[in-house]
């Protein structure tokens, strides 16, 4: 009997399935295929917080990362050249210090409060952002920092989209600190006066801290481009914050709430937030969708593949199992020998609080939170991009197949697929061990689906 041809993305999905029965609610027996899984250090979509992460700036009051390149890890990213993951955190009552970059950055406040201030020839605007707040900074901005609470930590993460290099950006700090010497200090002196109207002692008094100002019984420099703010000052600072009159930003540049809308998903498992590019101006500009996602322990998010965009997941919350498919890399003599052959990879990841995960676009993916679980989700190239579900009531494009070709899809008949299909009542978040397998597994004395 000739079998049907199908799109690769739906075809993962289906070999993924196989591995994935929780998902029709029924008991899973172990198949005689074999899938070939790629786990820990030997995936390249995963990135421990831990591991993948590197410094640039650190002192008492907080820090500042930035993510591996993703194009390092797998010609798979390659289209993520140009993007890159910065983490920000910072303690109660400090300020990150007045800095511009050779990057656009999409801000996402994941804990926290913070009093963000952008600062542009024609005046300043302040906000007050809160979990969940968005707001994108254009390249060369000026803007500052300001974490006002007394008691809890400020965590914020960035994608940045360097202008100038295709893979790395550049912080340009006002201030000479012990991380990183004033960008004034890199002019000459007979520009620095003509440009100040002012003699070079007093310019490097005053702006730089040299020459008398330690006589005085001034510190010289700051230990840090994070700094510690006096009540005071935080006082005035969130007021202007309050009554900003935002008169150098129209209102589609003001900062957007994922989670003051009403989710796109929600049941008793799980719940996601999401905004995407035809909605949000800023998001248009840079083709990014942005969600946010809530799970309760031991909910899996079901099989789904993004028809265009990739996906990069920031563990905020809490601990899941994620499952990845995609094809195994053939050597390209191999693929020219074997055109007919796919062999499925299967990727886990184990992931906990502040780890990444990449989601190319057409992989089909599940999610399974081991804990209660939070996480955001930046998706590239966003632009009429569609979220395809493998399984579920609702959203769910393999029961769309009209019966007549899902006879010649499968091996058993359209109508038991059909049958098959229609056995899970819930959509998009579901029990991620139905009551079905636990007394098959109680029974058995095994474990459930996701095992690592």
């Amino acid at each position: 009997m000739v079998r049907a041809r199908i799109p690769l993305p739906l075809l993962l999905g289906i070999l993924f399935l196989a591995s994935l029965s929780v998902s029709f609610g029924i008991v899973h027996h172990e198949s005689r295929e074999e899938v070939s899984v790629s786990s820990g250090k030997n995936n390249p979509f995963y990135f421990n917080s831990d591991r993948w992460f590197r410094t640039l700036y650190r002192n008492e009051f907080g820090r500042i990362r930035v993510l591996q390149r993703f194009d390092q890890r797998s010609k798979q990213m390659q289209n993520l050249e140009n993007y890159r993951v910065v983490e920000f955190k910072s303690k109660p009552n400090t300020l990150l210090l007045p800095h511009h970059a050779d990057a656009d950055f999409l801000l996402v406040v994941l804990n926290g409060t913070a009093v963000l201030t952008l600062v542009n020839p024609d005046g300043r605007d302040s906000y007050i952002l809160e979990q969940g707040h968005a707001q994108k900074i254009p390249a060369g901005t000026i803007f500052f920092l300001v974490n006002p609470d007394d008691n809890e930590n400020l965590r914020i993460i960035k994608l940045a989209v360097p202008v100038n290099n295709s893979h790395r950006f550049q912080d340009f700090f006002l201030s000479s600190t012990e991380a990183q010497q004033s960008y004034l200090q890199g002019f000459s002196k007979n520009i620095l006066e003509a440009s100040f109207d002012s003699d070079i002692k007093e310019i490097n008094r005053v702006l730089f801290g040299e020459e008398g100002q330690q006589q005085q019984g001034e510190e010289s420099q700051q230990e840090g481009v994070i700094v510690e703010l006096k009540r005071e000052q935080i006082r005035e600072l969130t007021n202007l914050a309050k009554s900003s009159s935002k008169k150098s930003l129209s209102s589609d540049d003001e900062p957007f709430n994922l989670r003051n809308q009403k989710p796109i998903y929600s049941n008793k498992f799980g719940k996601l937030y999401e905004i995407t590019p035809e909605k949000n101006p800023q998001l248009k500009d840079l083709d990014v969708f942005l969600s946010s996602v809530d799970m309760k322990e031991g909910s899996l998010l079901l099989p789904h593949y993004n028809s265009k965009a990739m996906v990069i997941l920031v563990i905020n919350e809490g601990k899941a199992n994620i499952e990845l498919v995609g094809l195994r890399e053939q050597e390209q003599q191999q693929q020219e020998q074997q055109e007919e052959m796919l062999e499925v990879q299967r990727f886990r990841a184990k992931v906990s609080k502040h780890d990444v995960f990449v989601i190319p676009a057409a992989y089909p993916v599940a999610i399974n939170a081991t804990s209660n679980l939070n996480f955001f989700a930046f998706g590239i190239n966003a632009e009429n991009n569609q979220r395809n579900f493998l399984a579920g009531e609702k959203d769910n494009v393999i029961s769309e197949i009209p019966t007549e070709v899902l006879d010649v899809t499968f091996p058993a008949s359209g109508e038991k697929v059909k049958k098959l299909i229609k056995k899970q009542s819930e959509s998009q978040f579901v029990d991620a061990q139905p009551e079905q397998q636990q007394r098959e597994e109680a029974r058995k004395g095994g474990k459930g689906p996701f095992v690592y």
